[in-house]
This record gives structure tokens, sequence and C-alpha cells, in this order.
């Protein structure tokens, strides 16, 4: 197979922006100060975590609001604050990334997984057939594709189904004009570097539920200190679970918050910037022999901070062409129908934790997705340059195969 390589890109496809100004600002008072735990105040000092889940409560548009350590840590807090409880059915979906059902499998509980469409998410008419098998549906908005939230709805509560949705890829996203999170019960978001804002870790969860948000609160380790919240429930409603709800701690510190609050106030911004970048990749593919690009439904006002495509039918092998080719020309793809993890990517067969039959359909997608991201480090000119090279490659081996 003749190899012309007319370019080469030469970007970094882990490295991200420097922290705006205002982060490192916000970040240097706090260390000057010393008040790192979020419940080390000074009289009438409302503290950056408070006032970072103040803040995206209101952006989302929830009543309450908790900044975990982790985005893994939200969604454990929010499982054991919805009552799952070990020995219990938890769906979720087969495409996701392992934090995700290793929630689930921490508590002793058993995921139960639902198969993946080509559009990349849940799979609804398997959800409906699988919704009387548990109590919870743990909703995995995996690499920021979001279904049909109204008829995921509708199958959930005819069911009888407690949503928690997992929006590591899809805050700032929208369907249907709702905010990403706001149709469930309880939402998880992310903050580690390669999610939307970064703070190393980091994790935000929000719900309507008085209940559900004081028990996450105290979960989170607030050693009765609830009142140093303000984008918590009552006293009334903690003083129904404070003495019933265990301490497992998962709280974020002051210096992470500080430096995500210039970033929640940016991030608008930063989405145009990521969906501009994701827009010229996906015109370049489109098109291209052997390719499927997996096309993005009306409704849905996504974050292109990665983008997916398919190579639907491929041999394992010249898929792994494919990868090759591409990384020898500076382009760094990763694969889900890999036969082992790799960094970031792992599927439901590899998490021995979590036994499932096969899903025929979900396999035969997954054999040939391909992911990558597009970190805003990169120029629209080099988003072209790196699809214009995606583009060449597949054609050079899907036209010798």
């Amino acid at each position: 197979m003749t190899e012309v390589y007319s370019e080469k890109f030469g970007g970094n496809f882990t490295q991200q922006e420097p922290l705006p100004e205002a982060a490192l600002e916000a970040a240097m008072a706090v260390l000057r100060h010393g008040r790192l735990h979020r419940y080390n105040l000074t009289p009438g000092e409302a503290g950056e975590v408070a006032l970072l889940e103040q803040e995206f409560a209101a952006f989302v548009g929830a009543k309450f609001c908790l900044a975990t350590s982790s985005g893994g840590s939200a969604i454990g807090l929010a499982l054991r604050a919805v009552g799952v409880k070990p020995g219990d059915r938890v769906l979720t979906n087969a495409f996701t990334l392992a934090p995700v059902p290793g929630a689930i499998a921490a508590l002793g509980a058993e995921p139960v997984f639902v198969e993946v469409t080509e559009d990349l998410v849940i799979d609804l008419d398997d959800l409906a057939a699988k919704a009387g098998e548990a109590g919870v549906l743990l909703l995995s908005h995996m690499r920021g594709h979001i279904c049909d939230m109204e008829r995921l709805m509708q199958i959930c509560d005819a069911a009888n189904v407690t949503v928690v949705e997992d929006c590591a890829h899809t805050m700032g996203a929208r369907w249907n004009g709702v905010p990403s999170g706001r149709h469930g019960a309880v939402a998880c978001y992310s903050t580690q570097t390669y999610k939307h804002m970064n703070s190393g870790e980091g994790g935000l969860l929000v719900s309507d539920d008085e209940d559900i948000a004081a028990k996450a609160v105290l979960l989170s380790g607030s050693y009765m200190l609830y009142e140093r919240h303000l984008a918590a429930p009552s006293p009334e409603v903690f003083a129904r679970h404070r003495m019933e709800t265990p301490n497992i701690s998962g709280r974020m510190d002051n210096l992470r918050a500080a430096i995500l609050r210039p970033q929640l106030a940016e991030l608008p911004r930063q989405i145009e910037r990521w969906n501009a970048r994701y827009r010229v990749v996906e015109e370049e593919l489109r098109g291209t022999p052997g390719l499927t690009v997996v096309e993005r439904p009306e409704a849905e006002h996504f974050v292109g901070s990665s983008i997916q495509f398919l190579l639907k039918g491929w041999s394992a092998e010249a898929v792994q062409g494919v990868i090759a080719r591409c990384l020898r020309r500076g382009v760094e793809l990763k694969w889900f129908g890999g036969a082992d993890p790799v960094g970031f990517t792992s599927r439901y067969q590899h998490w021995r934790y979590a036994k499932t039959a096969p899903l025929a359909r979900s396999d035969a997608i997954l054999a040939g997705l391909m992911d990558m991201r597009l970190p805003l480090t990169f120029s629209l000119e080099d988003c072209g340059q790196i699809a214009r090279i995606i583009r060449a490659e597949v054609g050079a081996v899907y036209q010798a195969g």
C-alpha cells in the first residue's frame, strides 16, 4: 500500500489551554490566605466552593448544587442519595467509560447494560424492554451524544425508574433547549482536565429534589456544617437525614473552586469555539468512502470537544491500519473495538466486575467506532489539516481493502 505523506500534523491531542488569568489570580488569593478546606471560613465569608455551587446551579437552572472531589465521586454520591443499595440492579449504557459501571459496582450493585445505537446514544427500544429490571438508570451522555430525552423520560416514568444523568461530556449542552442534566432526578458533571472546565479533578452534582440534595451533601462529608452551603436545602430538610446518612467524604476544596469560577463564566464562549472546530472536521470527513459521520439531531445543542465516526463493517486489521497510518502523520485516533482497554478507552466486555451477556448490536458498532479529542489548542486550520489526513488514510485503506 503506497504511503504519500503530503501533510503531517504537529499538535498535541492531550494539551489543554492555559488557565485564564482570572483563575490564576483567584488561586493565588486562596493560597495566600490558606483556607483551602471548604468549611474553613472567616465570619461573613461565603467561600469559593459555596459560590461555585451557587453559580453552577444558576447556570443549569437547578435548585441545588454540590461540588465534589471528582465526577466519579459525584456519581457515587448520587447513586447512594437515590437509594441504590448492595445487590440492586442499575441500568446503564453499554457504551460509556469505566467510572460509570465502576460507581455501580463500588456500591455492590449490578450494572444492567443497555445497547447503543449507531447515533452513539442509548437504545431506547432496548431500554424499554429492560426498564422493569431495575429501579434506577444511570444514563451516560457518552462523548457528548444526547438521546431523545422526552422519550427516555416517558419510558422511565412509566416504569418508575429514577434517572441519574452522567453529564461529564455534556456540560453546557442542551436538548430541545433544556440544559443537559435537567431531565432526571439528579445529574453529575466532571471538571477533570479533559472535560469542559479544568480543575485537574473535580465534580458537580445538581438536583431539584431537596431530599436527594440534602443526602448528597451529608454523604460528601458536611460535618453538620451544611448551613455554610448557598445552593442547598433548608436546615429542616437536613434534619430528616442528618443522623442516618453516613459521611463518606468527597468534597471539593476552595482552590479548585477558585479556578473553576472564572472558567464557568467563559464556558459559553468556549463551547462556541469547540463547536466551530467540530464542524470543520465533520464537514471535511463527510462523504469519505467507507467512513460514516455521526449526524447530530436538530434538537441537540452539543459541545464538540471530541468527535466520533464509524468504520462500519471494517475488519480489526483494517481499522488498526487506519490508526497506525494516521499516527505516523501525527493524528491520534482512539478505538473502542480493541481487545484490551487502552488509556481512557474501554468497553463493557473489559469490566469483568460487571458481567453481562454479549450485546451483539453494540459489539458491531463499537468494533468500528473511532474517537478523537478536539482540544482548544487546535486552530480551525489545524482541524482542517487533521480531517484531511484522516480522510486520506481512511480512503487509502478502504481502496486497498
